[in-house]
Formats: C-alpha cells, sequence, structure tokens
C-alpha cells in the first residue's frame, strides 16, 4: 500500500535499503545496528525519507550488520487481518534471503503499532529469526517493546533526536540523503515549477524532428525507415549515458524532452537497460531522474521505469516505488514498471538487478526476420546457373570455369548468414 491508498489495499510496498548493495556507497558502508538512538538516526538515511505510522524491518547479518531493510504502512484504523498479512510477507522475505536476526521499529501511535508488531515478533520467532529488539518510536520518543525495566525504560520513553545524530551526518556525507516524509522524495520527480508549456511545446518539436528523420529514412530507399529514427535514438540516449558517468548533466528541457521522446522506442529503452551497469547506478538515477521531470506525461513510462531499475540497483528501494507510480500513473499497462514493481515488492535484493542480456544481444533480438521465401529462389537461380554452367562446360574447354557458380556460392552464404541473423525478440521486449 502507499500513502495515497487505503490501508490494507493490496501488498504493502517494500523498501531494500541501501546498505544490501555490493558496490557504490555500500561498498564502503556497512551499515551496523547499535543503540537504539543510532538505529533511530540510520532508518530514515536508509528508507529515503522519515516514515511515519509504519514498521520497518531490518535484516541483520553476521556482527549485526544489516543487510536488508524495509517498510511496511501500518493499517488506520488497526486490521488484524492486514496485520497477519504483514507478518507472514515479512517471515517470507526474512527465510527467503536465510536472514535469522531481525529488529523491528514501529513508527506510530501504540494503537496502531502494537498489532501488526505482536504478529510479526511471534511470526519470525515461530520462524527460528532471533528478534534483538523492537522500538516503538512517535512525535520525538521512544520505547523499548521488549523490556519492562522501568529504570531502563521509562513509561514515558526517551527523546531523541535522529537527524543529529553522528550516524546521520555520516550518512549524509556519504550521499544516503533522508527527505522529511515520503511526499517530499516524491516531489523530487515533479516538473521544475512553471515549465509544462515548455515540456509540451518541446515535445512537439522533438517528435517533428523525428517523423522528419523516417520521412528523410523513406526519401532514401531505407528498408525499414523507422530504424533510422532507432539508430540516432541508440546514439543520443548512449551520449547522454557516458556524460552523466563522466559527471556531467543537461541543463536543457529540450534536449530532455528530446531523449524522453527518443527512449519511448522499445529498442532505444532496451538497448539502455542493457547499459546499466550497477557500478553507475547514482549516475544513472540522475539522468534518468533528469528525464522523467522534463517529459510529457505520455512519454514519462520508459524513463521512470528505466529509474525504477537503477533505484533498485542502487538500493534505493523508495525511490524505485515512486518512479514505478510515476510510469504506471501515465499508463496503468506498462509492462517493465510492473515487472521492476513485482521484484521490488518481493523485497529482492538489488544484487538481483542485472540485465541478462548485452547490448549487442539486445540490437540482435530486434533485427529483422529474413523475408520469407527469399532463400529457396537463390538456390533455384543457383541450379539454373549450374545448369548453363555444365552447358558452357560441354561446349567448351574441359578447364574452362563458370563465374555464375561461383556468384551462386557466393549468394548462399548469403543467404545463410541472413538466416543466422533473423532471430525473435527478447524475453525483455515481449515482456515489456
Amino acid at each position: 500500500m502507499t500513502n495515497n491508498e487505503p490501508a490494507g489495499a493490496g501488498v504493502p510496498h517494500i523498501f531494500p535499503t541501501a546498505s544490501d548493495r555490493q558496490t557504490g556507497l555500500a561498498g564502503k558502508i556497512r551499515l551496523r545496528a547499535g543503540t537504539p538512538d543510532a538505529v533511530l538516526a540510520v532508518v530514515p538515511h536508509m528508507l529515503g525519507f522519515y516514515p511515519s505510522r509504519s514498521l520497518v524491518v531490518l535484516g541483520l547479518g553476521p556482527r549485526q550488520r544489516v543487510v536488508v531493510t524495509f517498510r511496511y504502512d501500518l493499517p488506520d484504523p488497526a486490521d488484524f487481518e492486514i496485520a497477519d498479512d504483514i507478518a507472514d510477507h515479512a517471515t517470507h522475505v526474512l527465510g527467503r534471503e536465510r536472514i535469522t536476526a531481525a529488529l523491528l521499529v514501529g513508527y506510530g501511535p501504540e494503537e496502531l503499532v502494537v498489532p501488526v508488531v505482536a504478529s510479526t515478533v511471534r511470526s519470525l520467532i515461530g520462524s527460528g529469526v532471533d528478534v534483538h529488539e523492537v522500538l516503538r518510536a512517535d512525535s520525538g520518543r521512544y520505547w523499548s517493546m521488549l523490556c519492562d525495566d522501568a529504570g531502563c525504560c521509562p513509561p514515558e520513553g526517551r527523546s531523541y533526536d535522529p537527524g543529529s545524530h553522528p550516524a546521520a551526518g555520516t550518512l549524509t556525507d556519504a550521499g544516503l540523503t533522508a527527505h522529511p516524509d515520503r511526499e517530499a522524495l516524491a516531489r523530487t520527480l515533479q516538473r521544475p515549477a512553471g515549465s509544462a508549456d515548455r515540456i509540451r511545446r518541446a515535445t512537439v518539436a522533438a517528435q517533428l524532428r523525428l517523423s522528419q528523420l523516417v520521412d528523410y529514412g523513406a526519401a532514401t530507399g531505407d528498408p525499414i525507415p523507422r530504424l533510422r529514427a532507432t539508430r540516432t535514438g541508440r546514439r543520443e540516449v548512449q551520449r547522454a549515458i557516458r556524460r552523466y558517468r563522466d559527471g556531467g548533466r543537461i541543463d536543457s528541457i529540450e534536449h530532455l524532452a528530446w531523449l524522453a521522446v527518443l527512449v519511448a522506442d522499445l529498442r532505444v529503452r532496451d538497448d539502455a537497460w542493457a547499459r546499466m551497469d550497477p557500478a553507475h547506478s547514482a549516475d544513472h538515477c540522475r539522468l534518468w531522474t533528469d528525464i522523467v521531470r522534463s517529459a510529457a506525461i505520455e512519454f514519462v513510462p520508459a524513463p521512470a521505469s528505466l529509474l525504477a531499475f537503477t533505484a533498485w540497483q542502487s538500493g534505493n528501494g523508495a525511490l524505485a516505488v515512486m518512479a514505478v507510480e510515476r510510469a504506471l500513473a501515465a499508463d496503468p499497462g506498462y509492462s517493465m514498471a510492473h515487472l521492476i514493481d513485482s521484484a521490488v515488492q518481493a523485497a529482492l535484493p538489488p544484487s538481483a538487478a542485472r540485465m541478462p542480456m548485452s547490448p549487442a544481444a539486445v540490437a540482435a533480438s530486434y533485427a529483422p526476420a529474413p523475408i520469407t521465401g527469399t532463400a529457396q529462389p537463390q538456390r533455384r537461380r543457383a541450379s539454373r546457373r549450374s545448369r548453363v554452367s555444365r552447358a558452357r562446360r560441354r561446349a567448351r574447354s574441359a578447364g574452362s570455369k563458370s563465374a555464375g557458380s561461383k556468384s551462386a556460392g557466393s549468394k548462399s552464404a548469403a543467404s545463410k548468414s541472413a538466416v543466422a541473423v533473423g532471430r525473435s525478440k527478447s524475453a525483455m521486449a515481449r515482456r515489456a
């Protein structure tokens, strides 16, 4: 569920944490579950925003290192059936990842937190997971739900300030910022203020430019005129990818709108998808965020889905979900967005966000198949030439050679190459 859906509507959204990554920032940062103050300071940076009315589950590995984090919206009002669904899902995720220890944090009033926490703790312990700690945080105070010692855990709770904790500063300096709330994170994907008319004009110009490329291809005799636009799209998007990897940026709305129009072509989108190397996930997130913010509504799904994929790669599950929501708001049936949403909701780790195909394999999967019946007439023509050649050889000296048979052999090899190159579209293209 999301903040704009009624509690209990569907499976709650899951947010894998950046600490789950094997590359980038996570290769340098090892988050551990320490004191309650430290945990409460770290969680917002792992999610990308400060949670409220939520259950956050931290899966712990060796030496209490946080290896996965995911969040659920609390049902409001309390609903025990939904609480059991959340517990079952959390238990399934930790079991699938073979995680045997966890720490829970419930954010919100006691009447909403307790039913979900109680069900989740019961389910986790029953499956063999060691629950190290259960905290409840609300209005700047926290309580340990496993401690009955009033001297250690007073009934009024203990105050905490997550933003001032040293761990928060360390994570912010490392690039793991925390937005005030989920809505603030969503606003990072909104258009620049007052840009709607400019984006529309830029999109119309981009569409006209693309149409002119196709018309030019037809006028110059291209067998498939549309492929001229596709080749241009691949070059332009690849150039943008390199630019962002080098630390650059594109500030022009016109340029970004042009890229959004180009990447709507599945051949261009899938070529870009195959180039999403996890080592550059932060740069790729910047690129697709900029394109999404400058895209007309009808051209949002492709760059938003690519943003969702790269955000998942980087461990930013919250941003991945936001991007999926943007894609599906523009096109509710966009398959790539549904595919990535399923992976994120299943709490699959960022290490699973890898393309199974190289750019060359993607290009080959879209190569036009040979025209049916082309090879057989070539063999018939070759056969006729061979008969003519044999007749000429009989009429000439035994040492004469016929160029016709050589030509037939050459065409036969070309025919075999054409058959070898012709393939069906990739599974990726069929899904999305």
